[in-house]
């Protein structure tokens, strides 16, 4: 089992499926935003980053995965990724929830040599203050989508990190 999973953790699959799915998410939040006049807060935004973050990672886990040293440094950097995806996913349901009171401003709060919001507005400039997310299906909000998501996420990511340390 652990060597079909290492196998898996090192193959072109895997990073193909982080592409595909990333690509995907982005591109569902797009029709929200564009297509359902669903603007984005500014936690929507900080989790379009991390996604996209996640994408250009499994790209270069793609391109680099014969490199054993890329290969590990990869699968640590989407770990790392996925948990701070799964923090502000949580922020996210916990602002829809009610758990927690969050003051949430228009302001992205990316630094200015990190203005993505300023450089790619279309993409990451919040329309909206938080406090709800859209239903997806059968009930179930972004929010809730993102938090799941975010962690299964994490729990692969953090497996296939600890294989890439196994002595084959």
């Amino acid at each position: 089992m652990l060597d079909k999973l290492t196998c898996l953790s090192r193959s072109s699959w895997y990073w193909l499926s982080l592409i595909v799915i990333g690509v995907a998410m982005e591109g569902v939040a797009l029709f929200f935003q564009y297509g359902l006049d669903y603007g984005p807060c500014v936690l929507c935004i900080h989790i379009r980053i991390w996604v996209m973050a996640l994408i250009l990672i499994a790209i270069l886990g793609l391109v680099f995965k014969k490199c054993p040293i890329a290969t590990k440094a990869n699968h640590l950097l989407t770990l790392g990724v996925a948990i701070g995806l799964t923090e502000r996913s949580w922020q996210t349901l916990a602002v829809e929830k009610g758990w927690i009171i969050d003051s949430c401003s228009m302001d992205s709060g990316l630094p200015s040599w990190f203005a993505l919001d300023e450089w790619f507005p279309h993409m990451f400039e919040p329309w909206e203050p938080c406090g709800y997310t859209p239903e997806l299906l059968f009930g179930i909000t972004m929010a809730e989508g993102l938090m799941a998501f975010s962690v299964v996420l994490t729990c692969v990511a953090l497996i296939f990190s600890v294989l890439q340390f196994r002595k084959a």
